[in-house]
C-alpha cells in the first residue's frame, strides 16, 4: 500500500490505540501536524520475501508500456532473461484473463492516475454497469459460468484476442449508460470538508 501510494503511513495494530489517543489530544486540523503525529507511531512494514515490492523495477519496466499487447511483450522478454517464477506466473495469469477485461482495466488505471476518488468511483461504476449489461462483451457471464457454475475453468472469451478489440469497444465501457433505468452514480456533495480534502475527492 505504501509502495503504490495508497497509504502514507504504516501503524502496527498494537499502536493504533495510542495513535488515536494522541490525535484526540491535539487541537489542530493542520495536515502537517497530523502527519507528524502519525509518523511518531508509524514504522516501515516487514515485507514478505516474495513481496512484489522487490520486483518494482520489473513491474515499472513492463507495466509502464502503452498497451496491453506491449505489457505482455515486455513480460515475455523478461521471462526469457530471468528465471523468476513471478514473471511467468504473471504472464500466464494475464494470458488466461478476458482480453476485454485487460483492455478496460489498463485504461481505467491510466485514467485514474489523474482523477480524484469521486471521479474514479463514477468511472468504475459506469464500467461495472456496462460489464453487467453485456452489450459489448458477455465475458463477465462467461467467467461466472466457467468458475462458479460449470467449474470447468475454461472460459470462452469473446472477443478471444486482444487484436479483435477496437478502441471504440473500450470507449463504450467509459461512457454514461444510455438507458434511463441505469442512472449514473451521483455522489453526495461534501461541502463541509476543508479545501485540501475536497481536492482529493
Amino acid at each position: 500500500m505504501l509502495a503504490c501510494g495508497l497509504a502514507t503511513h504504516f501503524v502496527p495494530a498494537e499502536r493504533l490505540s495510542m495513535l488515536e489517543e494522541a490525535l484526540n489530544k491535539v487541537d489542530s486540523s493542520d495536515p502537517t501536524v497530523i502527519s507528524s503525529i502519525i509518523s511518531e507511531f508509524s514504522q516501515y512494514p516487514n515485507l514478505k520475501e516474495k513481496s512484489a515490492y522487490y520486483r518494482m523495477d520489473i513491474i515499472d519496466r513492463c507495466f509502464s508500456q502503452r498497451t496491453v499487447e506491449d505489457v505482455l511483450s515486455a513480460l515475455e522478454i523478461e521471462a526469457k532473461n530471468s528465471k523468476d517464477d513471478w514473471i511467468s506466473t504473471t504472464l500466464q495469469s494475464l494470458k488466461k484473463a478476458s482480453p476485454m477485461s485487460l483492455k478496460i482495466s489498463l485504461r481505467s488505471i491510466r485514467e485514474g492516475r489523474l482523477q480524484g476518488v469521486g471521479q474514479c468511483l463514477v468511472r468504475e461504476y459506469r464500467m461495472v454497469c456496462h460489464v453487467m449489461r453485456g452489450e459489448v462483451s458477455k465475458d463477465f457471464i462467461e467467467g461466472c459460468r466457467a468458475i462458479l457454475l460449470d467449474k470447468d475453468r475454461n472460459p470462452k472469451w469473446n472477443p478471444s484476442k486482444l487484436e479483435q478489440i477496437s478502441n471504440e469497444m473500450v470507449d463504450c465501457y467509459f461512457s454514461k449508460v444510455d438507458d434511463e433505468e441505469w442512472e449514473d452514480l451521483k455522489l453526495p456533495p461534501r461541502s463541509n470538508l476543508p479545501a485540501y480534502a475536497i481536492a482529493k475527492l
